[in-house]
């Protein structure tokens, strides 16, 4: 889902910046990355019952660090940036400031996808028993 979401996120930036082709692209080692999130879901089951604004905090800062260090891990390993951020608000170009709202509002939205995920499971599962 990231990986897709990524794909569209660029395509339309390339909208905003008139290039009408709508050219997404991200990178292989990006599927790894988001495959990573699997680690989370203790987290989420952790803090499912927290109030909504204090969860987003939590994914924000967690999604921060999984891109600061996973970013600085690819950085070491090639000897290049997998992805840079050069707007006045990036941190080593690995992590920008100003997504905040979209890494915020992205965490609520996984949760919400990873509780129809658990749901259709426990559906699935529930029939197939039978």
């Amino acid at each position: 889902m990231g990986w897709s979401l990524e794909i569209i996120w660029t395509g339309l930036d390339s909208f905003v910046h008139g290039d009408f082709r709508l050219m997404g692209f991200t990178n292989l080692w990006m599927f790894f990355i988001y495959g990573s999130a699997v680690i989370l879901e203790p987290l989420h089951d952790l803090i499912s019952e927290w109030r909504w604004p204090l969860r987003g905090l939590v994914w924000l800062a967690a999604i921060w660090g999984i891109e600061y260090l996973s970013g600085l891990f690819l950085l070491k390993l090639l000897g290049v940036y997998p992805w840079k951020y050069t707007d006045p608000l990036a941190i080593n170009g690995l992590i920008t400031l100003s997504f905040a709202p979209v890494w915020f509002a992205g965490g609520l939205l996984f949760e919400r996808v990873h509780r129809k995920l658990d749901a259709f499971v426990v559906l699935t599962n529930r029939y197939t028993e039978r």
